[in-house]
């Protein structure tokens, strides 16, 4: 796979063309350009920061070393948030649910939204300027930008008590401790505050929950990517929150948490 990958980089081409033309040879610069991108890959460096391109939902989105390169097994939150607003929109009539994506790198959830809920009012933020810049390109290359509002700040700084009705996040969520059980490629060239929370793990969930309890309101929603290992600590740190439930991935491995902020105001 990431051989096809740098060889339609290198032809600049789809997938379609690459196998409707098996006979096409390189040109010499061609073939220059295709070693050069190898030998980069076999350093390590990511077949998606060589190319500057990877596919979520169904959309082509820029990433680079700013950003954590989106993943299929994110596409479990965007399906859970679906499932949550679709009949929320039904039952209330042409209503604009708000929804803010945390810590957006890419852009992929946000953009993933803004696309399925064309009524939705979605915000995206991120600590990082480098990481909006991109958030913000893709945006506009999918024609969504009037769709995001963007926001740099440290989680969910700066939203009012009770004004969301999603918290979605794919936060950091690896522990140090367990750093020598990530892939080399991820824990040398990803953004290390994109993969790693501090050295439990929960550091940042820790502190998205209550934040989440705080702008959320009464009746409404946070979605959030976790792993697997820390699985059982998340539904500790949700214990007060209504509906909480966790879905598998594929591999039935733990990967998305849910929870209803409740209807009564103590928190």
């Amino acid at each position: 796979m990431n051989a096809e990958l740098l060889i339609m980089f290198t032809l600049d081409c789809d997938r379609a063309y690459l196998h409707a033309h098996p006979e096409r040879e390189l040109a010499p610069d061609e073939t220059r350009r295709y070693d050069e991108a190898l030998a980069r890959r076999s350093t390590g460096v990511p077949a998606q920061y060589i190319t500057g391109h990877q596919e979520f939902w169904g959309m082509d989105f820029i990433v680079s070393p700013a950003v954590l390169i989106p993943r299929p097994e994110t596409e479990h939150v965007v399906e859970a948030v679906l499932e949550l607003a679709r009949p929320k929109i039904v039952e209330q009539r042409a209503a604009s649910p708000v929804i803010v994506d945390v810590g957006t790198g890419s852009g992929a959830i946000a953009l993933a939204l803004a696309k399925e809920l064309p009524t939705a009012q979605i915000h995206a933020t991120d600590i990082s300027p480098q990481a909006l810049e991109v958030a913000r390109a893709n945006a506009a290359r999918h024609e969504l930008t009037s769709r995001i509002e963007f926001h740099q700040g440290d989680l969910l700084d700066g939203f009012p008590p009770a004004s969301l009705d999603f918290v979605v996040s794919n936060p950091p969520y690896v522990g140090s401790s367990e750093e020598d059980s990530v892939q080399l490629e991820v824990r040398k060239f990803e953004p290390r505050e994109a993969v790693f929370a501090g050295p439990t793990g929960l550091e940042v969930i820790e502190r998205l929950i209550p934040q989440a309890h705080r702008v959320l309101r009464p009746g409404n929603w946070l979605v959030f990517e976790i792993s697997g290992t820390i699985a059982d600590r998340v539904l500790a740190q949700l214990s007060g929150w209504d509906e909480v439930a966790l879905r598998n991935d594929l591999q039935g491995i733990a990967r998305v948490a849910i929870a209803r902020r409740p209807f009564h105001l103590s928190s």
